[in-house]
Formats: structure tokens, C-alpha cells, sequence
């Protein structure tokens, strides 16, 4: 984060509107811009080709396959993205840049591993049970490995600080599918769907391609060490815990909802709550401000004060120390209060919005009862998560793990008892989910700063802990006289 608040701190000095403006472009770029990107794409292509002349099961069935080219993807990277971005991370700073690309390989692999292992058995499923063609499925699941690669990747650029070639990587893959689909249909005489579909997955894999040459490009040295990639795993296992909760908590009350009355079963494979799940996207787009807020404000503030707060614990005194860390904490709270009034109001403006304008655009029925809540659950969501970011910030993995396995644990549970309520109460789950979450990370930053010099200083890793025989409790040998005579 310290590095997206660095940038941001040099383009808000300027004290300008014009410089205000750019400020939130970059930021919006850097957070949200290849989710639109992508999203606007299919839009786009969809209106081009006339997409809605296609059956209702082909429809159906496209819908379905990016739905879950996504969502499975980024389930498959979640376990793995957080413990390898912690080792590069440690890599970076103590200057091993040859040991970058071993941790890149190791982490693919396993990532592509397990992706097969999902990916493939759905997809014959999808063939000898759904009688979906060879062709389509295989095309489907190129788009889901497609991604791993891409969500993986994207992570490794990340901590280069380099935000704005992944969002141009991005647009240079969606314009490549665009104009794919494109030539695909008018001039090779393809069908609609998988015209869209072959030329997204071709998009994505530019895009994937395009990460890997830049990751390439950065680190071009390889020591083939990885043994120490496979051993953090071990270390740092609540990173793994914490990221895949939080990932599978975005998620999980959609799966309980797929196995409702309302469920939309596709060639005896795909299952959806068309209803659900687009209350669901509204609600998400409804907050997402949220990020671009916590980039933009939260991060760059909150940043400069627990960095004059380590340069105290470095070399300033008891005092300065204890004033540091009090104006750090204040700094924290105001910053959360702030997020939490901004995005309160946006909120609300985009729900009164989304009232009026929506059903004259056939945004009605369950979809607008069930859209309030999940609107409500998604707000207290995002400030969870960044409530589980400043736990990060004071390594307190202990409280992140807390946090995430609650939320999704009491996402679940009231998620199955919400079924049994009218639709306007569906997202009960994520917003009694959501608020467990929150009270966690906020009782665990309480506690963590009553207790932070215990935490910083008295967590025993100041020396380094291996295995080895116990050394001799003898402190001190006496010489023998033979000794002493020929010193003498």
C-alpha cells in the first residue's frame, strides 16, 4: 500500500483541482478500471453482435461460462496470491531479486495445478452430462486458465508499484476481443456466443501474456531456489487462511443461493439465481467506491504516520515514541470514521438512483427486493476489508484470520437461515456476515493498540529460530594446571 500512497502524495502536493481530478483518475485506474474494463466489454460486444437474438439457453449458457470463468478463477488464486506476494515482498527488501522469479514459477505451477484439478472434471461434466460441443468447452476452459494467469500475475506488478500497465494490459486485451469478435462473426460466419466467447478467452490470454513478459522484463535474473517459496507456506499459513476466507465470504452466499427453489439449472451443469446474483452485481457496484476511497484518502494520511511512527521506534525516545503512536491510532480512527460517512452518502445516492432508474430498464421484480439488503451487507463489507488491511499493516495475522473465517462462517450459516425468509431479507447473510467481520478487525486494531509495544517488540522473532542440537549449558571452563603451566 505504501506505495500507492507515495504516488498519490506526490500528484495531491499540488494542492490543485486539476490535480485533485488526477489524483481520483489514478486511483480509479489502479482499483477498479480493469473490472469495467471487462465488464464494459461484454456490454459492448454483446450490443455490436446483437446478442440478444440468440436463444435463451445459449444466452444462458454464455452468461454462465464467464460467470464461472471468474469466480472459480479467483477462488483457485486467492490460497496462494497473499503467501507469495508476502515473499516477494521480503525478497524486494533484502535485495534477492535472482530468488523473484523462482517464487513466480513454484506458484503458477501450483496454482495451475489445482485449477486443473477443478477445471477439468467440471469440464468433462459439462460434456457427457450437458452435451455441450467439445469445442465450446474446451474454448471455456482456456478463458478460466486464461485468468488464473492474469489474476495471478497481476499480483507480481503489483508490488513493482507499475498500477497503470496492468489497467493498459487490460485494455489492450479487451480491444483485442473486441475486434476479434468482430471479424469472427461478420467475417468468418461464426455464431454470436462463441464468437463472444472464443475471443474473450483470446483476450484474456493476451493479457495474461502481456503480464508474464513484463514480470519477465523486471526480473530477468533466476536463482532456482525453491525450496524457501515452499517453506513460507508453512510460515505464514494465515495469509493462506485469511485471503481464501475472504475470497470465498464474497461468494459463499451466492452458492447457498444457487441451491434455492429459484435456482436456474444450464445443461444439467451450470447452476445460477439469475435474481440473486444480479442484486448481487448491483450491490457490489453500489460500494465500490469504497476502494477508490481508501486508496485515494485512507492509505496516503494513514501511511506518513505510522511512518514517523517507525522512524521513532528506530531512534526517537520513549516520548516520542508514545506521541507517535497515539497521533498514528488517532490518525486511524478518523480515517475509518471518514470512509465510513463518504461512502455512507454515496451509497445512498446510488440506492435512491438505481430505485428510480432501473426498472425502466427491466431491473424489477426480485431483483430490486432483493437489492437493498445485499446493498447494506456490501457497505459494512468494505470497511471490513479495510479494516483487515490495517491489521496487515501491524502483522497482526492472528486478527486477520479471526476476522475472515467470522465473516464467512456467519455468512454462511445466516445465508441458509435468510432462505427461509420473504426475498427482501435474502442478503441478511452478507450483512450479518459483513458486521461479524467488522467487529473482529475493529476489536483486534482496539487491542492492538492497547498492547502494540508488546506486539512489536515481544513477538520472540528477533532472532532467527532453526532446529538444531541444544548447545552445552557450560558457560565457562576452568583451565587444567597443564594448561596453566605452558601459558606460563
Amino acid at each position: 500500500m505504501a506505495g500507492v500512497g507515495v504516488k498519490l502524495n506526490r500528484i495531491f502536493e499540488k494542492r490543485s483541482i486539476a490535480a485533485d481530478m488526477l489524483g481520483f483518475i489514478y486511483s480509479v485506474v489502479i482499483t477498479v478500471a480493469p473490472m469495467i474494463l471487462i465488464i464494459a466489454n461484454i456490454l459492448l460486444i454483446g450490443w455490436a453482435l446483437d446478442f440478444n437474438q440468440e436463444s435463451y439457453l445459449t444466452r444462458e449458457l454464455f452468461s454462465c461460462t464467464i460467470l464461472y470463468t471468474f469466480i472459480f478463477s479467483l477462488l483457485v488464486v486467492s490460497p496462494f496470491n497473499a503467501v507469495l506476494s508476502k515473499y516477494m515482498q521480503d525478497a524486494i527488501y533484502a535485495e534477492r531479486y535472482e530468488d523473484i522469479l523462482p517464487c513466480y514459477y513454484i506458484g503458477l505451477l501450483m496454482t495451475m495445478v489445482l485449477g486443473c484439478l477443478l477445471g477439468i472434471p467440471f469440464c468433462l461434466w459439462e460434456h457427457i452430462v450437458g452435451g455441450v460441443e467439445v469445442y465450446y468447452v474446451f474454448t471455456g476452459f482456456c478463458a478460466y486458465i486464461s485468468m488464473i494467469l492474469v489474476f495471478y500475475s497481476m499480483v507480481y506488478l503489483s508490488i513493482c508499484k507499475d498500477y497503470e500497465k496492468i489497467s493498459i494490459f487490460f485494455f489492450i486485451g479487451m480491444a483485442v476481443a473486441f475486434v476479434l469478435a468482430l471479424f469472427l462473426r461478420y467475417r468468418r460466419g461464426w455464431d454470436i456466443a462463441y464468437s463472444m466467447l472464443f475471443a474473450l478467452s483470446i483476450g484474456f490470454l493476451t493479457i495474461g501474456i502481456l503480464e508474464f513478459a513484463a514480470v519477465k522484463r523486471y526480473f530477468s535474473r533466476n536463482s532456482s531456489r525453491f525450496l524457501p517459496v515452499l517453506k513460507y507456506f508453512v510460515k505464514w499459513w494465515p495469509l493462506v487462511v485469511t485471503n481464501f476466507c475472504y475470497i470465498l465470504g464474497l461468494y459463499i452466499h451466492n452458492f447457498v443461493f444457487w441451491t434455492a427453489d429459484a435456482r436456474l439449472v444450464i445443461v444439467d451443469s451450470f447452476v445460477c439465481n439469475q435474481p440473486y446474483d444480479m442484486a448481487t452485481c448491483l450491490a457490489m457496484f453500489t460500494n465500490i467506491s469504497a476502494t477508490v476511497i481508501f486508496i485515494t484518502h485512507v492509505e496516503m494520511h494513514f501511511h506518513e504516520k505510522y511512518k514517523l511512527y517507525s522512524e521513532a521506534v528506530i531512534g526517537g525516545k520513549k516520548s516520542d515514541i508514545e506521541s507517535a503512536k497515539r497521533r498514528m491510532f488517532r490518525q486511524l480512527g478518523n480515517e475509518l470514521m471518514n470512509l465510513m460517512r463518504v461512502q455512507f452518502i454515496i451509497s445512498v445516492v446510488i440506492y435512491l438512483l438505481c430505485i428510480v432508474i432501473l426498472p425502466q430498464f427491466g431491473f424489477a421484480g426480485s431483483v430490486m427486493q432483493i437489492y437493498p439488503c445485499l446493498a447494506a451487507g456490501y457497505f459494512i463489507l468494505f470497511l471490513m476489508y479495510a479494516a483487515i488491511l490495517f491489521l496487515y499493516y501491524y502483522n497482526d495475522m492472528a486478527g486477520a484470520v479471526m476476522t475472515t473465517v467470522s465473516f464467512c462462517g456467519v455468512t454462511l450459516l445466516c445465508s441458509i437461515f435468510s432462505m427461509r425468509l420473504p426475498e427482501i431479507w435474502y442478503g441478511l447473510g452478507v450483512v450479518l456476515g459483513s458486521f461479524a467481520g467488522w467487529t473482529v478487525a475493529y476489536m483486534r486494531l482496539r487491542w492492538v493498540e492497547r498492547h502494540l509495544d508488546t506486539h512489536v517488540f515481544c513477538q520472540g522473532m528477533l532472532l532467527k529460530q532453526e532446529r538444531a542440537p541444544k548447545p552445552s549449558g557450560l558457560v565457562y571452563r576452568l583451565q587444567t594446571g597443564e594448561t596453566k603451566k605452558r601459558s606460563i
